[in-house]
């Protein structure tokens, strides 16, 4: 390992306080595991090394966990994470018509990135908004934004707009 932070060119500074925190609290690999993720996104595997070297806890134990539970990442997520509800409310009102119109504009399917890094597709059980089901959220770095009453059209429009964004076009 490079230095006390860092492995394979990843800086592990901002997790240092999480682990100073939680490194010897029993019970806590969970939350260093989601501070590590809504850090860098999503758990490299030599974040997982890191934190196994920082509290002790075997690699493959923190994998075991990092998988078997569905809010973990073990790959990086394009710079849209677009969450698609797939709750009842949402389901019931076109939720699966709104993920296909997704997966043909982009080409991925739920779990999946563009070849070009910018949108991930995740399915979500529920985001809390069922009053405008069909429902997606997404997330960047620059915040989150939700988008109700969703259709086919309306989604394609809104990826569209984000894609424009991203490639400094402007919207009329």
């Amino acid at each position: 390992m490079k230095g006390n932070n860092q492995s394979s060119g990843q800086d592990f500074t901002l997790l240092g306080p999480t682990l100073e925190k939680y490194a010897a609290v029993p019970g806590s690999l969970i939350t260093i595991l989601q501070q590590a993720q809504d850090i860098y996104g999503y758990l490299s595997q030599d974040a997982i090394e890191y934190i196994s070297q920082r509290t002790g806890i075997a690699p493959a134990r923190i994998y075991g966990v990092a998988t078997f539970y569905a809010q973990f990442r073990l790959s990086p997520v394009g710079k849209y994470l677009i969450m698609l509800c797939k709750g009842t409310a949402c389901h019931v009102n076109g939720a699966d018509k709104v993920q296909e119109a997704v997966s043909e504009h982009l080409g991925i399917r739920d779990g999946e990135t563009t070849e070009d890094g910018i949108f991930t597709l995740n399915n979500v059980a529920c985001l809390g908004c069922c009053s405008l089901a069909p429902v997606m959220m997404v997330k960047s770095l620059e915040g989150e934004e939700t988008y109700g009453n969703l259709t086919k059209d309306t989604v394609v429009k809104i990826l569209d707009e984000i894609r424009a964004r991203e490639n400094g076009e402007v919207q009329s």
